[in-house]
């Protein structure tokens, strides 16, 4: 934990070199800034050199700097304002960026850690959970709750028993979960700045006997310690905005892995929805080039 790294900095202080010290100082008054400069930076920043930063990382317990800095990194991110983020976004940008060349950049980024960290045999188990399961419930609450009503609109098409759960006041929360119990999966779904009704209602779902799949971006996040099922996705933000590109695409994976295992029930459904569709006018019937067809 970030606090359990800057008490330690802190006792060791007068063990340090001078060196050290400015480092050691620095990222105890400015932990939110330092957790997202390079060792090269941080030591411009102190007035000391590159390799002293990277011997410093190793003097307080660590392999090397990046290690420390994702140390850093995996608390901070729950404790940062909007105002901090913002500080660290112009320090990343630069004056004269090419915003959308680097907010991209860093999301195709998230997007390959992503396929690194996720963990197949998880997301395998998740699947079949899902397809298994009595009833399905998914929650997510605030900037989360985007990737929520995704999952639920799609999951609605391929399962008869989805409850979106409704997020307005916490009491609610729990009224629509009153009957959740053994055989039935809770899908909770949290990202920096972490949401306690989440946690709290992963922890009640938990305690019911549901399953708890668990689609967050850390295994140091709060939801990881009640999981059942563990999804990552990155979702490290670029700027005050929270970044879902990850998280939506790992849900993309989860929606498709689900469909294919009930494809031949899917293709019955969305040939009733098609149906459906056509005779309400749902969608605009266009003859490919954009006009509408006569």
């Amino acid at each position: 934990m970030v606090m359990d790294l800057l008490a330690k900095i802190e006792k060791e202080m007068p063990t340090f070199s001078k060196g050290q010290k400015l480092i050691g100082k620095y990222i105890t008054e400015h932990y939110d800034k330092a957790a997202f400069m390079t060792a090269s930076k941080l030591g411009e920043t102190v007035g000391v050199s590159e390799s002293t930063v990277v011997r410093f990382a190793t003097e307080v317990g660590f392999d090397g700097y990046p290690q420390l800095q994702k140390n850093l990194q995996e608390i901070i991110r729950n404790r940062l304002t909007t105002v901090q983020r913002m500080n660290i976004i112009d320090g990343q940008m630069g004056t004269n960026a090419d915003i959308l060349t680097k907010v991209l950049t860093f999301d195709s980024e998230k997007i390959r850690r992503t396929i690194d960290e996720t963990s197949r045999k998880d997301f395998s188990e998740a699947v079949d959970t899902l397809v298994s399961c009595r009833d399905i419930y998914i929650l997510g609450i605030r900037s989360s709750s985007i990737l929520a009503n995704f999952l639920s609109f799609y999951f609605n098409h391929i399962f008869a028993r989805v409850h979106s759960v409704s997020t307005s006041t916490a009491s609610e929360v729990f009224e629509q979960m009153l009957r959740i119990g053994e055989g039935d999966v809770l899908v909770a779904i949290s990202f920096p700045r972490y949401s306690q009704r989440t946690l709290k209602a992963a922890r009640y779902a938990k305690s019911r006997g549901a399953t708890v799949i668990a689609i967050t971006d850390s295994t140091s996040a709060p939801l990881a310690e009640v999981a059942d099922l563990l999804l990552l996705a990155r979702s490290d933000m670029a700027s005050f905005v929270d970044s879902l590109v990850a998280p939506l695409s790992l849900i993309n994976a989860l929606i498709v892995a689900v469909g294919l295992k009930k494809k031949d029930e899917i293709a019955q459904t969305y040939s009733t929805l098609e149906s459906i569709w056509d005779e309400y006018n749902v969608y605009e019937k266009t003859d490919g080039t954009g006009r509408e067809a006569k």
